[in-house]
């Protein structure tokens, strides 16, 4: 079994890979990336100003190659993908210099191109002694005249390998700094309904099981098949309809985790609050997987409890009680355990249209207004965290069933 756990863990490798690059792939070639809408801007800006230029004049070429350099535009698209990993080395730093002319590349250091023969060398302008690091030179064609220029660059890893995810294009922080903030309120609700979901699912599918074809069995199908045709988001506007406006029964707040003066509230009285607030998401996150999960169970139940042993557990006398919760359950969990991984990555990657309905600002949201945005660096680090998250639940679902059935034996 350990043999098999280790594939499973060097299989994640290529998986993750091929997941990622894909998602990167079509994010890349999609219209209206951040390249597009700062060009336009751009444009706007200087007709705006009374340049008197329309179309491609507003914006030199020039000016677009920069654009082009500064997002990363102006390499192949798999050149991308590996800087994105991290793989490949980028340029941290990039400035214009004219030769023979000292420039400020930053922290107060002054670099120069100076004359040796033919071509040139790189020193620094204030201590020709002194080293000028990992800064390089190269040549350019300026390309709209085609003039020879030149370019001082200094190159580094930065990619998500080494824990450098970028900088947000719309907030102007760092991607990691801002999923650090909004990370913990999904996670909460993440674990509150995976808990409620498996808690309330297996008793309810129980109480099915054993009173199958019952007016109990086909009110709470009814219940049940409702809740599972009917999106969770879509749940969660009804529930503020009903129990948050003023028109029907203004129960709960409209919105958001917490009272605008949570910071003053006691101990007791944050806690009361949060859990004010969590009622309404959680009833729309738990709301599809409860649904799904019950009939799960109730059926493995069902399966379970007519095969022989269960019989004959029930000939040699024993309490029903103990058969049931003791001997059938095993058994019976054994689907939904499989199901623990999917279950896993819905909940602690966040519902991004769940938390919009509420105005809850976690993760979900984040990464659908980045996408709605196209700020790539939010977008492919939520990528990286709904891969990474399904395919560890992938690998806890194969260990609780080892766990749970002696039975299986992974090869």
């Amino acid at each position: 079994m350990v043999e098999y756990f280790v594939r499973r863990l060097l299989l994640t490798i290529p998986t993750f890979l091929g997941s990622t690059f894909v998602v990167f792939l079509v994010v890349q070639l999609a219209p209206g990336g951040p390249l597009e809408q700062q060009i336009q801007a751009l444009k706007r800006g200087g007709e705006t100003a009374g340049a008197g230029l329309v179309g491609e004049q507003a914006l030199p070429k020039d000016a677009i190659e920069e654009l082009k350099r500064f997002y990363g535009f102006d390499k192949p698209i798999w050149q991308r993908y590996l800087i994105w990993l991290g793989v490949m080395k980028r340029e941290a730093k990039s400035y214009r210099i004219t030769p023979g002319k000292p420039r400020l590349v930053g922290d107060n250091e002054r670099l120069i191109l100076v004359p040796m023969g033919k071509s040139f060398a790189l020193r620094n302008a204030d201590d020709p002694s002194k080293p000028v690091g990992n800064w390089q030179w190269r040549q350019e064609n300026d390309p709209e005249t085609g003039a020879i220029r030149y370019r001082v660059y200094r190159e580094a890893y930065s990619g998500i390998f080494t824990g450098d995810f970028g900088r947000s294009y719309r907030f102007r922080k760092p991607v990691m700094e801002l999923i650090a903030e909004r990370l913990p309120v999904s996670i909460q609700f993440g674990i509150i309904s995976f808990v409620l979901s498996y808690a309330i699912s297996v008793y309810l599918g129980v109480q099915k099981a054993l009173r199958h074809n019952t007016p109990f069995d086909f009110a709470t199908s009814s219940a049940v098949f409702m809740t599972y045709s009917i999106p969770g988001w879509a749940i969660g506007a009804v529930l503020l309809v009903l129990l948050a406006t003023d028109r029907f029964f203004p129960i709960f707040p409209l919105g958001g985790f917490e009272d605008p003066l949570y910071a003053e509230l006691t101990f007791f009285e944050k806690i009361w609050d949060r859990a004010y607030h969590f009622v309404l998401p959680t009833i729309a996150y738990t709301a599809g997987s409860f649904a799904l999960l019950t009939m799960l169970m109730k059926n493995s139940l069902i399966d379970t409890l007519s095969s022989d042993y269960i019989r004959t557990a029930f000939a040699k006398g024993i309490r029903e009680q103990r058969v049931i919760w003791l001997h059938a359950m095993r058994n019976s969990i054994i689907p939904i355990t499989a199901n623990i991984g999917y279950v896993i990555g819905i909940f602690f990657a966040g519902s991004y249209l769940i938390e919009r309905v509420f105005d809850i600002q976690g993760i979900g949201q984040l990464s659908f207004e980045a996408l709605v945005a196209r700020d790539y660096p939010i977008v492919f680090a939520f990528t990286v965290i709904s891969v990474v998250v399904s395919l560890i639940g992938s690998i806890l679902s194969d260990l609780a069933l080892a766990v749970i059935d002696p039975r299986i034996r992974f090869k």
